[in-house]
């Protein structure tokens, strides 16, 4: 990592002397000594000279000078051949703090908002840069958790961190797959998951304004009683300041759309602690830029998101499920895209899940989805929403459109709230049933990409195609209403070979997805995982843009750094 090595001390007091000097915690004392950067530990012992020349007591002098740097708990490391504003070089990209500094930081953070609002448990900090559902992640790992509870703390956060050259990784719920939160330099999460209030909620214009750390579907009870509803939803887990950075999607995109469809404005802390508000109230604006839009999506990489006004939709009178399934991949997908071009008003989601799936529902799923059989074929889930007038006529006209796209196929909807509800589970539980029969000491690499309507049944038959040739476990998921689906593959990262066949496989996805006129993301974003791809689709003319934008707003690049594009 650049600037790890400007630390290189060899020589010092012992520890203990060392947590005197700096008033340094027990936490960060154990920190200190799992440190890759520090430097080896020596006896507490003088350093004793045995050179008399004028050059050793120069020497002795420089030492001291950076040592007295080292060991001060609020003086940020002076890094030489830079400007004031910015710790880059043009041509060695951004310099980090070394991880002592790092410490220091998260010190002096815990100093100014409380002692509570740190942790540097190794449990905390494991589970905040590694992801079990995704391979994109980075061996190194934070030094401190914050947890701040309000605009200013987040402001508190930013300007030290940024004094310090210290990296900034805004952490939500952690369910993003492509390693978006992962700490390729180190760094300090920043957990907003205290940052959970409702701050206020306006029925009659129909939006409200929240915290990033309210979960969409707390959200969504709390709005019932208004007979309104926020339409995203992704993970169940998901949290409002994730979604916004990811642009999130979930089963309800084909009715209502994506995350950046839903944002009115947003209060971001920029990284150097300026608190911006990109836009005011209305449903409409044509005023100055479309900053929001700049910030949706961003990953964090631009600055943190403190508060979101979001709009809302009516909660629809009356909504039924039905399941259909097909003699394979590719007759579902040719169905999904017979459906979506019928334009039927009252369909809200086209969901497909492949035979595998299926038969997971049949092994594994829960007490609910197990209450029947399910036919372990490829299948859509079908959800309706509309009026009592109309949502009758509506799945009988999708049942004739299916019949004219693929012949006859068996139908089955709810007739009841407890129906709608088991056939649904069948579908939201889909990923995580599938996650906890993963064997021991395997990964699942799980990845999406989107494509025009009229390429979706070639590009699932592809896709399918190339993944049974890998001998492992691979599944088919996701939400074709919107030409968007995902691929899940489970095999063992010791094996060299299989992880290359699964490496080559993805990839091979990506460059087919391109190939159609498509996306190599359609929802997961782009983290660490997806920079090479990301280059392919949209060109390096486009990426240098993008670092531009980013070079403006976050100079020192200490805002999520890794993810999206590399520096040059």
């Amino acid at each position: 990592m650049p600037g790890q090595h400007l630390l290189g001390l060899r020589a010092r007091p012992g520890l203990g002397r060392l947590m005197a000097a700096t008033r340094i915690t027990p936490l960060v004392h154990h920190q200190l000594r799992h440190s890759s950067t520090a430097a080896p530990r020596r006896g507490p012992g003088p350093l004793t000279l045995t050179l008399t020349s004028a050059v050793a007591l120069t020497l002795g002098l420089s030492i001291g000078t950076l040592y007295g740097r080292l060991t001060s708990p609020s003086k940020p490391l002076q890094l030489e051949s830079h400007g004031p504003n910015s710790t880059s070089s043009s041509l060695n990209g951004p310099v980090y703090a070394p991880r002592m500094e790092q410490l220091h930081a998260a010190e002096e953070i815990a100093r100014l908002l409380g002692q509570d609002a740190v942790a540097y448990d190794e449990d905390e900090l494991e589970a905040r840069g590694h992801s079990d559902w995704s391979t994109s992640n980075s061996p190194e790992r934070a030094v401190a958790v914050v947890y701040p509870r309000s605009t200013e703390d987040v402001v508190t956060i930013a300007k030290i961190c940024n004094r310090r050259n210290v990296p900034m990784v805004p952490y939500g719920a952690g369910s993003s797959v492509e390693g978006n939160f992962s700490q390729p330099h180190g760094g300090i999460i920043i957990d907003f998951r205290r940052m959970d209030q409702v701050v206020a909620v306006h029925p009659e214009d129909m939006d409200v304004v929240v915290q990033p750390g309210v979960n969409w579907v707390e959200l969504n009870k709390r709005l019932t009683q208004q007979g309104l509803f926020f339409p995203m939803d992704p993970s169940p887990t998901a949290t409002i300041g994730g979604m916004v950075s990811t642009n999130c999607s979930g089963t309800n995109a084909f009715r209502y759309g994506t995350m950046k469809d839903w944002v009115v404005n947003l209060t971001v802390v920029l990284p150097d602690g300026r608190v911006v508000k990109t836009r005011r109230r209305p449903r409409k604006s044509s005023a100055g830029y479309n900053l929001t839009q700049l910030f949706v999506g961003a990953e964090g990489t631009l600055g943190m998101v403190t508060e979101i006004t979001l709009k809302l939709a009516p909660v629809p009178e009356e909504t039924s499920v039905a399941v259909v399934p097909f003699r394979d991949v590719k007759d579902a997908a040719a169905g999904a895209a017979a459906l979506i071009r019928a334009g039927i008003t009252g369909l809200a989601a086209i969901e497909i899940m492949d035979e595998r799936q299926m038969e997971i529902l049949n092994k594994y799923g829960s007490a609910t989805v197990k209450q029947r059989h399910w036919a372990e074929q490829p299948t859509l889930f079908l959800k309706f929403a509309a009026t009592k007038e109309t949502i009758g006529p509506d799945i009988l006209r999708t049942e004739r459109i299916l019949t004219e796209a693929v012949g006859k196929v068996p139908f089955e909807f709810a007739r009841t709230k407890e129906e709608e509800h088991a056939l649904w589970a069948g579908r939201k539980e889909s990923l995580f049933t599938m996650a906890s029969i993963r064997p021991e000491g395997t990964q699942m690499w799980s990845t999406d990409v989107a494509v025009p309507i009229s390429r979706l049944a070639d590009m699932i038959e592809w896709s399918k195609k190339e993944c049974s040739q890998l001998g492992i476990f691979a599944s088919v998921v996701g939400h074709v209403g919107d030409g968007n689906f995902h691929v899940a593959m489970m095999y063992d990262p010791r094996d060299k070979e299989q992880t290359a066949a699964v490496e080559r496989c993805v990839k091979g996805m990506m460059k087919k997805a391109l190939e159609m006129e498509g996306t190599v993301s359609g929802e997961h974003g782009i983290g660490i995982g997806k920079k090479g791809s990301l280059r392919e689709e949209v060109g390096e003319e486009t990426i240098e843009l993008m670092r531009r934008i980013k070079r403006a707003v976050d100079p020192k690049w200490v805002m999520n750094p890794g993810k999206i594009f590399d520096w040059k």
